[in-house]
C-alpha cells in the first residue's frame, strides 16, 4: 500500500501497533511525526532492509536513497527477529 502524505493534502495514515512500515521523502526536507500508543522504546525497535527482494517494494527512486545509520544496518526479513 502507498499513500502520499503532504502539507497540501493534510492526510494522515494509521499503522497498527507492531506493524512494519516505511516511508520515502519526495522533497528536499520533511517533518515526519508519529502518534503512538506508548512512549518510544528504542530497545524494541527493529529495522527491515528497504530493498529486501522478498518484500519486493518498488520504491519510486532513481539511484540509491539516503539512509539513516540505523536503516543502513537493517536486516532482511528472513533474518529479522520475529515476535509472537
Amino acid at each position: 500500500m502507498a499513500v502520499e502524505l503532504s502539507a497540501d493534502n493534510k492526510r494522515m495514515f494509521w499503522v497498527p501497533e507492531g506493524f512494519a512500515h516505511g516511508f520515502l521523502v519526495l522533497s528536499d526536507t520533511a517533518e515526519f511525526l508519529y502518534k503512538t500508543t506508548d512512549y518510544w522504546a528504542p530497545e524494541f525497535e527493529r529495522s527491515i532492509a528497504w530493498n529486501d527482494p522478498a518484500i519486493g517494494i518498488q520504491w519510486p527512486i532513481g539511484g540509491e536513497p539516503t539512509l539513516s545509520a540505523k536503516d543502513q544496518q537493517a536486516k532482511l526479513l528472513a533474518a529479522a527477529e520475529h515476535f509472537a
